[in-house]
């Protein structure tokens, strides 16, 4: 990915909190020789490995886990919050329109959960983090019969993440008297993911007098 030294983010802690809050992903790797995407929910363990690790779950009618026996890298991406930036917003003059975002890749070779218990971990998991947020949540009560059905039809896989990248582009490379115009400006949007980048532009931005 390319990223410009001023949004660049190489906090760990700041990337990780963003896959966490962000954990939709899309996963990118080769499938007989050619470029494959899916889009899924991938869930962190932080605690494994130098960066992480990700763990997930895929359709086995989806041909991209085949060619994760083949030991090739995979991309995962990670999309937070973005909006456009409007040049008539800075207090500097003239300027031009731009687009903040912020963003994760994620790379390392994906290994296929071959254990039958540990593929019902994972699924464990990922339910009990979903559903946490529900006043009643889930509990994965599912008929036997019909969770070895279930089951059957999907395939495991776990990423122990190789590198991180991280982009953060939320005008550091302007004034701080053009980002807090912006800011002023996002946080009246009637678009909630507008005002979650005036938010993370906010805790990287000085107070006007500082």
């Amino acid at each position: 990915m390319y990223i410009p030294n001023a949004f660049r983010e190489a906090d760990q802690a700041a990337l990780h909190q963003l896959i966490r809050d962000h954990s939709f992903a899309t996963l990118i790797a080769h499938s007989d020789g050619a470029l494959f995407a899916s889009h899924l929910p991938l869930i962190l363990d932080s605690a494994r490995g130098d960066c992480g690790t990700l763990r997930g779950h895929m359709a086995r009618a989806n041909p991209q886990w085949r060619g994760f026996e083949h030991g090739a890298e995979a991309l995962a991406i990670f999309q937070g919050p973005h909006a456009y930036i409007s040049p008539s917003w800075y207090e500097t003059h003239p300027s031009v329109p731009t687009w903040n975002y912020v963003a994760v890749h994620a790379y390392g070779i994906p290994r296929l959960i071959e254990d039958r218990a540990e593929l019902r971990g994972l699924l464990r998991d990922s339910v009990r983090l979903y559903e946490s947020g529900f006043e009643q949540p889930w509990e994965f009560d599912l008929p036997e019969s019909f969770a070895e059905k279930m089951i059957n039809m999907i395939v495991g896989f776990e990423i122990p993440i190789g590198r991180l990248e991280g982009k953060f582009k939320l005008n550091q490379n302007r004034s701080a008297a053009d980002r807090r115009s912006v800011i002023r400006v996002l946080e009246r949007s009637p678009d909630p993911v507008a005002r979650a980048i005036a938010e993370m532009m906010a805790a990287r931005t000085p107070p006007a007098g500082e």
